[in-house]
């Protein structure tokens, strides 16, 4: 099954606090959370991954 991951928005202007993304098979390898944007503010610095 491909991976998800949750994601943090640490924006303090941006109402959307985290979101789940969801990968296909075949992600790149070395895709990682700094090569994505904030759906809601389009942020980039402002996401953290959230360790469960």
């Amino acid at each position: 099954m491909p991976s998800t991951e949750e994601i943090l928005c640490t924006d303090d202007d941006c109402p959307l606090d985290m979101f789940e993304n969801h990968y296909t098979y075949d992600v790149p390898d070395d895709l990682s959370v700094s090569d994505l944007q904030c759906p809601l503010c389009g942020g980039t610095a402002c996401l953290d991954p959230i360790q469960l």
